[in-house]
């Protein structure tokens, strides 16, 4: 399983970015892709995760309301809107991978990671 990011970028407080995740080599029909985001002085944080089987959703409060986690047509990338940026927002974001196919937001509940991509909120 592969999984890598894109999409990061810098963007002023108020802006739009959608961060895109590829998902390859999956044997099963029914697994979990999420979210995450770390800064360097704080914990990983789960943020959103999808589920391939009905793509159900589940948000953190820091992001509910501004964030949309979303499959393509393909199921084959897994896309974060992120809207209403605030600088707080600013970290590394990383997609992840559970063949459990269940909706949680703990990383030590996944195994397999994307390399990251960097966000910037700043004016």
């Amino acid at each position: 399983v592969q999984l890598v990011e894109s999409g990061g970028g810098l963007v002023q407080p108020g802006g739009s970015l959608r961060l895109s995740c590829e998902v390859s080599g999956f044997a099963c029909d029914d697994y979990a892709i999420a979210w995450f985001r770390q800064d360097p002085e704080k914990e990983r944080e789960g943020i959103a995760v999808i589920s391939s089987s009905d793509s159900t959703t589940e948000y953190a409060d820091s992001v509910k309301g501004r964030f949309t986690i979303s499959f393509d047509d393909t199921r084959t990338t897994v896309y974060l809107q992120l809207n209403s940026l605030k600088p707080e927002d600013t970290a590394v974001y990383y997609c992840a991978a559970d063949s459990a196919g269940l909706l949680r937001l703990d990383p030590t509940d996944y195994g397999l990671w994307g390399q990251g991509t960097q966000v910037t909120v700043s004016p």
